[in-house]
C-alpha cells in the first residue's frame, strides 16, 4: 500500500478516485504541528530562534492515524500544497514519520485531475526545504510579534487585543485612510451638458438627440472643477442664449482592447468583491470548494480550478491547446489565436510557481455544469472561466468617434462607439454596448435642444473594500496570496474594524488608539516599507540566498527592546488618550470618550471630583471620535426605572458587557436585541415571565440544603453539583425524575475528572 498525504479530506476523496487500490489517500486536516499556545516556544535565550513544535490536541487522534498507516505503508507520499505552508506540513510530517526530508517522496500539483495527478506520481521531487526555512521563519516572526507585542496592548490599552506583522500595518491602512476622509473638505463644481440633432437632412421626427458635454472654454480643457458655482454656469448660459451651433471638428479611429489577464489569488478577490460583492474570505471558501471538487453527474468529484492561492500568470500548455480548439469551434476560428497569448508578471515578488487560476476543463462551460453548482459557486466559476478563456481570444476591434461642436468660445464635445469585431469581448455582451452618434459633416450647423446644467460635490475616498484593500496591500508588497483573506478577516473579528452599510471596513475607536501607539512608539511593525522588505527577505530565504536565522535576530533585538523600554516608561494615561465631547449643562460636570477594558465609553466627572465619575457604554456603531455632546448625555439615561413588578420589585432596564438586560432585585435578565433605552415595562415583564418558565422547565428536581440538582440540559438530563462545579451523566436505565439525593452524589463522585490537562496526558500515555 502506496500512502499519500495531502491537506483536506475533500481532496483526499477526490483524488482517491483518480488511484487504485494500491494506493491510500488520507488527509492531514492541514498542519499537524505548530507553536506551542503556552508560551513562545522559540529558543530566543540561546539566540538560536530554533522553534519547539507539538502536536495540537485537536490534532492528536489524526497523527497517530497517520503514523499507523505510514508504518504500514511500502511508500509515503506527500502532496501537500505547492506552497510555503504545504511545503512545511509535508516537512513537519516526515519529522513525525522520521523520514529524511531530504529523500521524501513530494508531488506537486496545480490541479486535481487525473492526468494532473498521474503526471505528478511520475515526476516526484524531495521536501524543499528552503521553502520550509521560509515559512517557519515567517511564523517565528509572526509569533514574536504577536507574543511580545500584544500583551504589552493588553496592559497599557485594552484585554483582548492583538498585534500582528500584516494585521497591524493592514489596520494602519484602514485608518489612515479613514482620516483622510475626515479631513477632507468638500467642493462644490458643476457639469453642462448640452443635446443636439443635426440639422440637415430634412426633418428630424423619430431622432433622438445626442448628447455632447462642455468640453472647453477659448480652447482650454476644463478640467473637473473647472466650473465652481452655479453663477459661473448661469453666466454661461446667459452667453449661449441664440447661439449658433457648428461642427468644428470630427475624429473617427480604430482601437483595439486586448483581454486582461487571468486572475491570480488578488486579482480574483478583487473582482470577486467588484463584480459579486464576495469578501475575500467567501471568495477564497467558494475557490477551495471549486479547486477541491465538485460531484458532475456520473464522473463524480471533479476538481473544477487550478491552485487558488498562486501570483503567477502563466497558463498550461495543455490548456493553451485545449482553448484553442474550444473557441474555434465555439465561436468560430476567427475568434482563436494563431499563436498563444502570454502574459509578464508585473510583480517582482511573484513566488509560487503555480500557474495563474483556471479553469482545469475548458469544455466545462459555467452554462454546461450550472446544474451541479450552487448560485455562489457558480458564479465565481463563470468569473474565472470566462476571465481564462478570454485571455486565448482574439483582440476586441471597436469604432470610437468624437465630435466637437462649438458655440462662440464654447466647445461641446459628443462620443460615440461602434463595434466592428467584438473578439473576447463576446464572453462580456454588457461591454459591447454601442453608443452611435448620427452622420454629420464639419461646418455643419446642429440644434441645440436643451442645456442642462448639474451640480456636484466631490467626494472623499471611499473606505476600503475588500478588493480595494487586497490591492493596496498587493501594491506595497505587504502579505502573500494565502494571507490576505485570513489578514481581512482578523482584523474584522479582532474589533478592529467593523463593515458599513456598504460592506467596506470602517475602523473602529480601538483602531485609531492601537494604530497611534505602533506608528509612534514601534514603527518598524506598522512602517509599509519594512514589511514589504520582510517580505522579500522571506523570498530570498525561500530561494536560499539568505539565511533565516540573521534576519530574524536583525529584527526581534532592537525590537525587544524598544519594547522592555515602552513597558517601563509609558503609563496607560500615556497611550490611550481622552476626548473631552463637553460639559453637561445639569451637572456642569466634563463629559469624556474613553477607550476601557471592554471598549469604548463615556465618563461624566472628574477622578479628582468628590463624587465618583459616572460611565456608559456607546451604542453599536457609535465611535468616540463622532460622538456628540448629545449623544453622550443619552447615553447616561441608563439604568433606566421601567416601574415594578407584582410583587412590587423594581425592574431596570440597562446595558452590561454582555449587552443589553433588565434587572429585578439581583437576578439579570439578558433582553438579546430589545433596545435598553427604548424597551418598556410590558416588554421587559414578557422577558422576564419567558426566563422563569424556561427556568423553570430545565429543573427537574432540587434537593432541600444540597447543591445537587438535576436538570434538563442542550442535550438531555444531567446532574450538577453547583458547588463542586461538577456534572455527571444519568444512565439511560434511570428516570432522572425517580434520582435520590445519594444516586446523584454517587453519580457525582464517579464522574470523571476534568482537571486541566487530563485529557492530552491520557492520550499521550
Amino acid at each position: 500500500m502506496k500512502l499519500v498525504i495531502v491537506e483536506s479530506p475533500t481532496k483526499a476523496k477526490t483524488i482517491s478516485k483518480f488511484l487504485g487500490a494500491a494506493y491510500k489517500v488520507e488527509s492531514s486536516f492541514g498542519h499537524t504541528r505548530d507553536l506551542p499556545k503556552s508560551k513562545m516556544g522559540i529558543d530566543i535565550a540561546g539566540g538560536t530562534f530554533e522553534p519547539t513544535y507539538e502536536v495540537p490536541k485537536d490534532k492528536i487522534a489524526q497523527v497517530s492515524k497517520l503514523k499507523k498507516l505510514a508504518k504500514e505503508a511500502t511508500e509515503v507520499i506527500f502532496a501537500s500544497d505547492e506552497d510555503r505552508e504545504g511545503e512545511a506540513i509535508s516537512w513537519h510530517l516526515a519529522e513525525i514519520f522520521k523520514i529524511n526530508p531530504k529523500k521524501a517522496k513530494r508531488i506537486v500539483f496545480h490541479e486535481i485531475t487525473k492526468s494532473a495527478i498521474e503526471e505528478a506520481l511520475a515526476n516526484p521531487r524531495h521536501i524543499d526545504l528552503k521553502l520550509v526555512d521560509a515559512q517557519q521563519a515567517r511564523r517565528i516572526l509572526d509569533r514574536i510579534v504577536g507574543y511580545e507585542l500584544s500583551p504589552f496592548l493588553w496592559k497599557k490599552v485594552a484585554r483582548g487585543l492583538s498585534a500582528g506583522r500584516v494585521q497591524s500595518v493592514a489596520v494602519r491602512l484602514v485608518v489612515e485612510r479613514e482620516e483622510e476622509r475626515k479631513a477632507f473638505v468638500t467642493q462644490e463644481y458643476w457639469s453642462l451638458a448640452g443635446f443636439f440633432l443635426p440639422l440637415l437632412g430634412g426633418g428630424q421626427e423619430g431622432v433622438s438627440p445626442f448628447e455632447g458635454k462642455l468640453h472647453s472654454i477659448n480652447d482650454k480643457k476644463i478640467d473637473k472643477l473647472g466650473l465652481k458655482n452655479k453663477e459661473q454656469v448661469d453666466a454661461i448660459l446667459l452667453e449661449l442664449e441664440n447661439a449658433e451651433y457648428k461642427i468644428k471638428d470630427i475624429v473617427k479611429k480604430q482601437t483595439k482592447r486586448t483581454p486582461p489577464p487571468p486572475f491570480t489569488t488578488s486579482t480574483l478577490q478583487q473582482q470577486a468583491s467588484y463584480k459579486l460583492g464576495y469578501s475575500a474570505k467567501q471568495t477564497m471558501r467558494l475557490a477551495q470548494q471549486l479547486y477541491e471538487g465538485i460531484k458532475i453527474g456520473s464522473e463524480g468529484q471533479v476538481g473544477l480550478i487550478t491552485y487558488m492561492r498562486t501570483d503567477a500568470l502563466n497558463l498550461s500548455e495543455k490548456f493553451l491547446q485545449e482553448s484553442k480548439s474550444f473557441i474555434g469551434k465555439q465561436y468560430g476560428e476567427k475568434f482563436a489565436l494563431d499563436k498563444p497569448r502570454f502574459y509578464a508578471n508585473k510583480s517582482k515578488n511573484a513566488q509560487e510557481a503555480h500557474e495563474a487560476v483556471r479553469p482545469t476543463d475548458v469544455n466545462k462551460s459555467p452554462e454546461s455544469i450550472s446544474a451541479y453548482l450552487d448560485p455562489q459557486q457558480l458564479k465565481l466559476y463563470s468569473l474565472i472561466w470566462k476571465r481564462a478563456v478570454a485571455t486565448q481570444m482574439a483582440v476586441a476591434n471597436l469604432n470610437k468617434e468624437n465630435i466637437d461642436i462649438e458655440a462662440k468660445e464654447y466647445m461641446f464635445r459628443a462620443t460615440g462607439q461602434s463595434v466592428v469585431f467584438p473578439g473576447w469581448l463576446q464572453l462580456y455582451p454588457e461591454q459591447l454596448k454601442e453608443e452611435m452618434l448620427p452622420e454629420m459633416k464639419i461646418g455643419e450647423n446642429v440644434d441645440c435642444k436643451e442645456l442642462k446644467p448639474e451640480q456636484h460635490f466631490t467626494e472623499p475616498k471611499p473606505r476600503y473594500s475588500d478588493a480595494t484593500l487586497v490591492k493596496a496591500m498587493e501594491e506595497y508588497g505587504i502579505g502573500r496570496p494565502s494571507t490576505y483573506a485570513p489578514t481581512i478577516s482578523t482584523i474584522e473579528s479582532r474589533g478592529y474594524v467593523e463593515r458599513d452599510e456598504n460592506k467596506r471596513l470602517k475602523p473602529l475607536d480601538i483602531a485609531f488608539v492601537v494604530n497611534s501607539l505602533l506608528v509612534e512608539h514601534f514603527p518598524e511593525v506598522v512602517d509599509y516599507k519594512f514589511t514589504a522588505t520582510m517580505e522579500e527577505n522571506l523570498d530570498e530565504i525561500a530561494s536560499g540566498t539568505k539565511d533565516w536565522q540573521p534576519i530574524i535576530a536583525t529584527f526581534y533585538f532592537p525590537f525587544h527592546e524598544n519594547l522592555v523600554s515602552k513597558s517601563d516608561n509609558l503609563t496607560k494615561e500615556d497611550t490611550v488618550s481622552m476626548r473631552e465631547i463637553g460639559v453637561d449643562p445639569k451637572s456642569k460636570k466634563p463629559i469624556y470618550g474613553r477607550i476601557g477594558r471592554y471598549g469604548p465609553f463615556v465618563q461624566r466627572g472628574s477622578k479628582d471630583d468628590e463624587e465618583k465619575p459616572e460611565f456608559a457604554k456607546l451604542k453599536p456603531g457609535q465611535t468616540i471620535d463622532e460622538l456628540t455632546l448629545a449623544d453622550a448625555l443619552e447615553l447616561f439615561k441608563l439604568p433606566r426605572t421601567l416601574g415594578k413588578d407584582k410583587e412590587g420589585e423594581e425592574i431596570l432596564a440597562n446595558v452590561g458587557r454582555f449587552g443589553p438586560y433588565v434587572k429585578v432585585g439581583a437576578k439579570f435578565y439578558s433582553t438579546k436585541d430589545k433596545d435598553p433605552y427604548t424597551i418598556t415595562l410590558q416588554e421587559a415583564l414578557v422577558v422576564i415571565r419567558e426566563k422563569n418558565q424556561a427556568d423553570a422547565n430545565k429543573t427537574i428536581k432540587l434537593f432541600a440544603g444540597s447543591p445537587i440538582q438535576v436538570l434538563n440540559g442542550r442535550y438531555g438530563p444531567y446532574i450538577t453539583d453547583t458547588e463542586k462545579k461538577i456534572n455527571a451523566k444519568i444512565p439511560k436505565d434511570i428516570e432522572p425524575k425517580n434520582l435520590t439525593q445519594e444516586e446523584c452524589e454517587k453519580l457525582i463522585a464517579e464522574a470523571p475528572s476534568k482537571k486541566r490537562g487530563a485529557w492530552a496526558k491520557k492520550k499521550s500515555e
